[in-house]
């Protein structure tokens, strides 16, 4: 199996911080499609950020993560289980589940290995739901800034994993059968510049330059860039686009 990847423990508390929030569209794209909302699995949960939102709907949310830290950071509910478990083997009995949810994760998995687990743990017409969000964009001034920063300055840090994120997901395949809601969905915040760097620095290539050269922070000198075109005092709209698959699983 496919050596577990934990890039978000040390940086855990800047990752609830200053992630995105999914958007609510999303999550009613997914509820229409149950009339049974009992038990459902949030896998990689992270800070339990899908969780939550998940735990409005379903009677029981299972969430897992393999990082402690993300798991210590996640926001506590009656209706939700938090618990150390990788994806590929997540220790849950046969035939549980009616959804099973990864959000922004999926490409750090062994895929076939969770693929395999997926069809045990859930029921015959159980739902498996992934999604992602890509790389924001602010305005013609601070776009190009943020594509070379993501594609030259610290584009070799990235994990080989990130090509998924590149393609929407469409480089992920399971035999299921797969449901396409029609749908355009995006998150739309507004942010200080303080939060974009944060954010930034929330970003698994971000830690992976740090780690090779820890007397460099490549997010200073992106935001100095940044910085002209953005006051410290006013917000601007940041948007991602949004991408989502979802399969039934049949048994």
């Amino acid at each position: 199996m496919k050596e577990a990847k934990d890039r978000f423990s040390k940086q855990s508390d800047a990752y609830k911080t200053f992630r995105p929030a999914y958007p609510p569209e999303l999550f009613e794209i997914l509820f229409d499609l149950f009339g049974s909302r009992n038990e459902c699995w949030d896998c990689a949960t992270g800070n339990g950020q899908a969780a939550v939102e998940l735990s409005n709907y379903f009677r029981h949310v299972y969430a897992t993560d393999i990082s402690r830290n993300q798991i210590q950071n996640a926001e506590a509910r009656e209706n939700i289980t938090y618990s150390i478990a990788r994806a590929e083997e997540s220790g849950f009995s046969d035939d549980k589940f009616d959804l099973i949810t990864v959000a922004q994760a999926i490409h750090w998995f062994d895929l076939d290995a969770f693929g395999r687990e997926v069809r045990r743990v859930s029921k015959n017409g159980g739902v498996l739901a992934v999604w992602g969000y890509g790389l924001l964009k602010i305005d013609p001034d601070i776009d190009p800034i943020i594509d070379d920063f993501y594609r030259k300055k610290i584009g070799p840090y990235w994990d080989g994993e990130r090509k998924h994120i590149d393609s929407a997901y469409q480089t992920i395949e399971y035999n299921f059968t797969e449901i396409t809601p029609d749908y355009d969905l995006s998150i739309n915040e507004y942010w200080s510049l303080n939060r974009l760097e944060g954010y930034l620095s929330s970003w698994s290539s971000v830690q992976n330059y740090i780690q090779q050269n820890p007397s460099e922070n490549p997010v200073d000198v992106i935001i100095e860039k940044v910085r002209e075109h953005w006051s410290d005092d006013t917000v601007k709209e940041v948007r991602f686009p949004v991408f989502l698959r979802i399969w039934e699983i049949d048994k």
